[in-house]
């Protein structure tokens, strides 16, 4: 039965926690022992969890607590209890993808991202689910802020883990919107960093605009994931990765921020509307100048741009995975949802000299966006149409979590909003390798605005 859930679920902050380790007062296995209570209390109601591995993560966590007895972490997250998107390798569980062709697989290895974090101490609570090959199709997880609703797509089970508690932060990956939507939908803060910023070896995401991303119960605990990631493996194969220091920037309030409207902003609700209206009459009268399409031609122009954003994307990723698809429907089409088939045969057609042109476009609207950088700190705007949409077989619109992912640039979904007893983000869209910059200002925008 489908059940209404009266309390809001709470988040588990692991870093808030870690002073009582570095003192004695508590342990990082008295951590994991109440994240471990609330997962026996939740999992039942929202299905996070594709599977589990709970002794080792208690091994885990015992040795974490002797490192922290003797002063000797391995970083500031040893001992935090994560989940692993099951998209992204891991040698001691199956990596299933979200699909029937994948049941019990396993590739005997970690990804980098999952090396990365064992080596900082982390506890591998076990993998989250994915929508279908990170796609669309759902596979039945639940939002804890009421389960007849979408937890959002595609990084469902690390969201609604996080926003009801039972993790500090879990992998997800994002291409269209798969990290910013659910973290909106269940209340999480969530982090898409710029392209290439986390190492995605081992991760079954291999699209141009594809991201790990890390969704967490706040702002510190998610830069600090990626962060011991970035310093372990780096980011993608041949590019710097995420720059910033090794603890999250102090908030730095912004001088000019733009408004974004996007492609979704005809379909959002008066609700929704209303929130980001009011938030950003706050920040204008705390001195922040606000630039929009009404008095900025710069961002008039890119508004303009993004109103493609969806479209472009997708056919960006339908030529990168085209392959992948082809292979699929003859390995067993049945095995496949019709979403799936659907998409998998719709850029059957597309030529080389189509992908280049798009590819072309791409980087001509990413110019436009970085020509903010000179006037702008961030952009802001909603991070979905609105809260979470009743029913399960969708995973609701990505339009406002699209935009960053063709722009390639850092976003951040801040839970500061609530419409119709459902979280709703505020997203704020940095510019791209600036992701210090973005995380800064969104602190400020925290603790103004929370």
């Amino acid at each position: 039965m489908v059940m209404v859930d009266q309390a809001k679920p709470v988040m588990r902050s692991y870093l808030a926690a870690t002073p009582d380790f570095a003192s004695g007062k508590a342990t990082p296995r008295q951590f994991l022992d109440r994240s471990l209570e609330l997962l026996d209390e939740w999992e039942p109601r929202i299905g996070a969890f594709v599977c589990t591995s709970l002794p080792a993560a208690r091994a885990a966590a015992d040795r974490s607590a002797e490192r922290w007895r003797a002063g000797k972490p391995l970083s500031p997250i040893d001992g935090m209890p994560i989940g692993i998107k099951d998209i992204i390798e891991t040698v001691d569980m199956p990596t299933e993808m979200g699909s029937p062709l994948f049941a019990g697989w396993r590739s005997e290895k970690d990804a980098a991202s999952v090396r990365a974090l064992r080596d900082a101490g982390c506890v591998i609570v076990g993998k989250t689910v994915t929508t279908e090959f990170a796609a669309f199709h759902p596979r039945g997880t639940r939002n804890p802020w009421n389960t007849a609703h979408t937890p959002g797509g595609s990084s469902s089970g690390s969201a609604a883990a996080v926003g009801a508690g039972v993790l500090s932060a879990a992998l997800g990956t994002q291409v269209i919107g798969s990290t910013i939507r659910p973290a909106s939908f269940c209340g999480a803060f969530g982090f898409k960093p710029s392209v290439n910023g986390l190492n995605r070896e081992g991760s079954h995401d291999y699209q141009s605009q594809s991201c790990t991303g890390v969704l967490a119960a706040s702002l510190e605990d998610a830069w600090q994931v990626a962060y011991e990631i970035v310093a372990r493996v780096g980011g993608d194969a041949g590019t710097p990765g995420l720059q910033g220091p090794d603890k999250m920037p102090p908030a730095a309030k912004p001088r000019r921020l733009a408004v974004l409207e996007t492609a979704g902003w005809d379909a959002a609700p008066v609700g929704a509307k209303q929130q980001l209206n009011e938030c950003v009459g706050r920040l204008n009268w705390a001195g922040i100048e606000i630039r929009t399409r009404q008095n900025d031609d710069t961002v008039a122009a890119l508004e303009s741009e993004l109103l493609n954003a969806a479209e472009l994307s997708h056919r960006c990723n339908g030529w990168e995975t085209r392959w992948f698809f082809r292979s699929m429907r003859e390995r067993d089409a049945d095995k496949l949802s019709p979403a799936i088939r659907e998409r998998s045969q719709k850029y059957e057609n597309l030529t080389l000299a189509e992908h280049r042109a798009d590819l072309k476009e791409r980087d001509r609207v990413r110019a436009v966006h970085a020509a903010l950088a000179a006037t702008c700190d961030a952009c802001i705007t909603l991070s979905a149409l609105g809260g979470a949409p009743a029913g399960l077989t969708a995973t609701g619109n990505p339009e406002f979590a699209v935009p960053a992912s063709l722009l390639g640039v850092p976003a951040l979904s801040l839970p500061l909003f609530e419409v119709d007893a459902m979280p709703l983000g505020l997203q704020v869209i940095g510019f791209r390798d600036r992701d210090a910059d973005a995380f800064a200002a969104a602190a400020w925008l925290v603790s103004q605005l929370k």
